[in-house]
């Protein structure tokens, strides 16, 4: 599907890497709506691309209505916001608990359940999920995380069989550790070792290939990540045992868990 000239809304539009794929729909010449919680933020992102901007909350459920209904003419919908959700479960709040579910999963959902009826209507839409290579792999100290990304990623292959008689595509884009911006980028910890990163620049190239060529699933990651996601898949006691050999790991989770607890 082309993006030039298309209504697109954007959400996660204040964090890094939701400002790189700003960019790059914005490159493309779509009609770019972006939206995030922080006002003055959320307009920073938006000045300089000429986008509109929702403010909106999507751990509040009247707020993924609202947004949904002043957006009602979106061709394509970039779901990419994401709380970290690391950590220890049990020590999360209740509150905690349901503000990581409902913003790394409900809300994309609903956010679909409410606009590809009117991207049916009109005969053309595209839905991009942003995942992670956390929904194909698990990892200790990730277990909300994993299970919210893991979630997202059934929802979107079953999602494209639903809706592509319909007329609209489905992809999935899943990054790995992302530098320079972004929730791991912005912990300031270190990739595990033999571990590369991949730019937030290369993730929005790959959700602009996804819209373009109606890709089911798109992993922007090194060959070694891709491999060893591949095989966590399939084989998650051996994945098990390779991560608890590998050196750093435990140390690269911990420096995450610490600067991601604010964000709960």
């Amino acid at each position: 599907m082309r993006i030039t000239g298309m209504n697109v809304l954007l959400t996660g539009a204040t964090g890094g890497l939701g400002q790189a794929l700003a960019t790059a729909l914005a490159a493309e010449k779509a009609r770019l709506t972006v939206t995030g919680r922080r006002e003055e933020a959320l307009k920073g992102v938006a000045d300089g691309l000429r986008a509109r901007t929702v403010v909106a909350d999507l751990a509040d459920r009247q707020d993924v209505a609202r947004l949904a209904d002043e957006c009602a003419d979106t061709d394509v919908l970039v779901a990419n916001a994401a709380l970290p959700a690391s950590g220890d479960l049990f020590d999360y709040t209740e509150e905690q608990l349901d503000r990581a579910l409902d913003v790394n999963l409900r809300a994309p959902i609903e956010l679909v359940r409410r606009l590809a009826p009117h991207m049916e209507a009109r005969g053309r839409g595209h839905i991009v999920l942003v995942g992670s290579i956390s929904g194909k792999a698990a990892s200790r100290s990730s277990s909300l995380y994993n299970a919210t990304k893991f979630g997202l990623r059934g929802f979107a292959f079953a999602l494209r069989q639903d809706l592509a008689p319909r007329g609209v595509g489905v992809s999935l884009v899943q990054p790995g550790f992302v530098r320079d911006a972004g929730m791991f980028a912005a912990t300031g910890a270190a990739a595990p070792p033999g571990i590369r990163t991949v730019a937030p620049a290369e993730v929005a190239a790959g959700v602009v290939r996804a819209v373009r060529r109606d890709l089911c699933e798109v992993n922007v990651a090194p060959l070694e990540l891709k491999l060893l996601s591949a095989v966590a898949g399939q084989f998650p006691r051996f994945a098990e045992l390779v991560q608890a050999r590998m050196g750093g790991l435990d140390e690269t989770m911990r420096q995450m868990v610490t600067a991601q607890r604010d964000r709960r």
